[in-house]
């Protein structure tokens, strides 16, 4: 027995305000470039985050464009633009107000949420998320669990492979749920809270490539589809490493970690392995992106270690030692990583936690600096400093030559702390102030907190 569930609020006019006035607004805006863009679209994201079905929704677009949920063409097009300056035949053209479409399919999004949500919603929610440059981390929260409630009620979080539905249907509920799950850890690891998917709540099978090819595919779609599938995998696996952030009560060991983390590289195979083992083959679709979500991964462990070390009643000075030299290796391969993006590389798909990940990196090399340093005037010569330095110079390089959106909140956030440390001036007086925001092991970087609180003005000012 079923109780049936009207998804549009009663009483409420059919098209009170149609979201389709807005689509058509950012349909003018990118006139006459809408094509290019959906190939961007296609060709850098639907490969490495299987949203859509691609040859479905290019029939769409070509032959009945009506026949698309006006949410998910506005979102396929205020993301696609974040490609724009990459592109050969756009990147000398004027790109339209990013902000400004995105704001117009934010219209379209929530006017769709509010009336008739369905399963065409879901994917152009996750793109919004996905969206850079992150600007409202509250809004992504709010809107991934709404992401959350909206996937749970319509059954995604089930296997559907032995449900009487058509083959192509099955697969995209089987995609959606694992591009959920990915923007949900990864958001936990970016924004500083907890994850809403548990693996314990959800019985969805892990991703084959045969499921994710479209037809006639190519051997770039079975690299991207390899790549994907190591993803949904570890971001799996970091459910485990995000308890350990987040519990309130004392977690054990680390060793269960780091053994299925292991067991994780272990269990990949040709070339994927080689992005992870050896940091090479990043020039497979979401290679780039899959070896830096690894690496933060390890970094985590590390600074999970570092602080039950530092905890622990009587810390040995040479446990701890290596603790910090652990860090360094860690944050070295992602300095690296960053030093030899070219740009196909930097143009290619990335989620946009990537951006705090670099953040939240530089800021645990600084502190490290700090614990290990007794005299301010040596943090000159500090090796995590120095680290801390060739990242920011290297993602200030990219942002200068190439636009590139993921440097922006490392840059601004700690070039000028890394200057002032590097200086010859330094003293402990006048950094203290400095450190205060780099004492905590585990505090995430929130770029927008001075917005997420109202002063006692604002809060009195009806």
């Amino acid at each position: 027995m079923f109780t049936r569930v009207h998804k549009r609020p009663l009483g409420m006019a059919v098209d009170p305000i149609p979201p389709s006035l807005q689509l058509q607004m950012i349909q003018k805006l990118v006139e006459p470039w809408a094509e290019e863009l959906i190939r961007a679209f296609i060709v850098n994201v639907a490969p490495c985050f299987p949203l859509v079905d691609e040859n479905s929704f290019l029939d769409q677009f070509f032959g009945a464009r009506d026949r698309i949920s006006p949410a998910l063409l506005a979102a396929v097009y205020a993301h696609s633009l974040t490609y724009w300056p990459y592109e050969p035949k756009l990147s000398n053209e004027r790109c339209p107000d990013g902000r400004f479409v995105w704001n117009l399919a934010n219209q379209v999004l929530f006017s769709e949420l509010r009336h008739s949500p369905g399963i065409s919603t879901l994917p152009a929610m996750l793109l919004n998320i996905g969206g850079r440059p992150t600007t409202s981390m509250i809004g992504n929260g709010l809107l991934l669990g709404s992401a959350a409630s909206l996937s749970h009620s319509l059954g995604l979080n089930r296997n559907p492979l032995s449900w009487n539905i058509p083959q192509a249907e099955k697969y995209l509920r089987m995609k959606l749920w694992w591009c959920l799950l990915v923007q949900d850890r990864w958001c936990s690891v970016a924004h500083g809270t907890p994850p809403r998917l548990r693996n314990n709540q959800y019985d969805v099978p892990p991703p084959k490539v045969e499921y994710l090819l479209p037809d006639n595919h190519t051997d770039e779609d079975v690299a991207a589809a390899s790549v994907f599938c190591a993803l949904v995998g570890l971001s799996q696996l970091l459910e485990g490493f995000l308890d350990h952030v987040y519990s309130l009560e004392p977690m054990g060991p680390t060793r269960d970690l780091e053994l299925a983390l292991d067991q994780w590289v272990d269990g990949l195979r040709n070339d994927v392995r080689k992005v992870i083992v050896r940091g090479s083959m990043l020039d497979l679709p979401g290679a780039a992106n899959l070896r830096l979500a690894y690496l933060s991964i390890r970094l985590l462990l590390r600074r999970i270690e570092l602080n039950q070390t530092k905890e622990s009643q009587d810390p040995d000075a040479t446990a701890l030692a290596a603790r910090y030299m652990q860090v360094r290796r860690t944050a070295e391969d992602i300095v690296s990583l960053v030093q030899e993006l070219d740009l196909p590389r930097l143009g290619g798909f990335w989620l946009p936690m990537a951006a705090f990940t670099f953040s939240h990196t530089a800021t645990f090399l600084i502190r490290c600096a700090v614990d290990t340093v007794n005299d301010a005037g040596g943090l000159s010569q500090n090796p995590s400093l120095q680290l801390a330095n060739e990242l920011v110079t290297a993602l200030r390089t990219h942002q200068e030559q190439h636009g590139w959106d993921l440097a922006d909140i490392c840059v601004s956030q700690h070039s000028d702390i890394i200057t002032r440390l590097l200086a010859e001036e330094a003293t402990s007086d006048n950094l203290a102030d400095a450190f205060m925001t780099l004492q905590d092991p585990f505090a995430m970087d929130f770029p927008f907190m001075d917005d997420m609180f109202y002063s006692n003005a604002e809060l009195f000012n009806f």
